[in-house]
C-alpha cells in the first residue's frame, strides 16, 4: 500500500491566521486538488493529518469541521481526486495531548489504522511541526512554501533530508518523476 500524508491548511487550501472556521473560508490552493488526483492515479492513498485547535478554542464545532471536510471531499471529487482519510487533533497546545503535531500521535494512529509502517512514507507540510511529527514517525519530509511555508523555510531547523517545493502541485510533479526505489532515503 502506497500512502502519502498531507497537512490540510496551507498545503491543500489557503491558510488563515484567524483559522478556517467555515466551509466558505475553505478555498483550495490552485493545483492542489489536481495534484491529489495525480497521486491517486499513481496508486497513492492520500491521508490528511491536521491540527484543528479551533475546536478547543470554540471558534467552530465538530459539525462545522465536518462541513468543511465535506466541501473539501466534494471539491476533490470534482477533479477526480480522492482523499482516503482525514485525521485531526481537536486539542489546544495547552492540552498537552499526544495527537497534536509536532507529537506523532496522529501518525501513529494512521500507521495502526492502515496497518503499515510509516518508514519512507512521504509527508507534506507547510510548518515545522508538520514535518517534525512525520519525521519522528519515519516519514520523508517535504516542505511546501504555501501557507506558512515561506516563513518556515526562512526560520530553518528543518528535519534532515527535507525537500522544499513551491506548492503541492510542484512537489507531486517532482515526486512522481522519482523512481520508487529512490523516493525514500536508505
Amino acid at each position: 500500500m502506497k500512502l502519502i500524508i498531507l497537512d490540510r491548511d496551507g498545503v491543500i487550501n489557503h491558510d488563515s491566521p484567524d483559522f478556517i472556521k467555515s466551509p466558505a473560508e475553505w478555498v483550495p490552493i490552485p493545483g492542489s486538488l489536481e495534484a491529489i488526483a495525480r497521486l491517486n492515479q499513481a496508486g497513492y492513498r492520500v491521508i490528511i493529518a491536521s491540527n484543528q485547535s479551533g475546536i478547543a478554542r470554540e471558534l467552530f464545532d465538530m459539525t462545522t469541521l465536518n462541513a468543511i471536510h465535506q466541501k473539501m471531499h466534494n471539491a476533490a471529487q470534482q477533479v477526480g481526486a480522492d482523499i482516503d482519510a482525514v485525521f485531526f487533533c481537536p486539542h489546544a497546545a495547552s492540552d498537552n495531548c499526544d495527537c497534536r503535531k509536532p507529537k506523532a500521535g496522529m501518525f501513529e494512529e494512521i500507521s495502526k489504522r492502515f496497518k503499515v509502517s510509516l518508514k519512507g512514507v512521504p509527508t507534506v507540510g507547510d510548518s515545522l511541526r508538520d514535518l517534525q511529527a512525520g519525521f519522528i514517525s519515519g516519514c520523508v519530509p517535504y516542505l511546501v512554501l504555501t501557507g506558512k511555508g515561506e516563513k518556515t523555510h526562512q526560520t530553518g531547523g528543518l528535519p534532515p533530508g527535507t525537500q522544499v517545493f513551491p506548492d503541492l502541485a510542484a512537489m507531486v510533479a517532482a515526486f512522481l518523476k522519482t523512481p520508487a526505489s529512490s523516493a525514500a532515503p536508505n
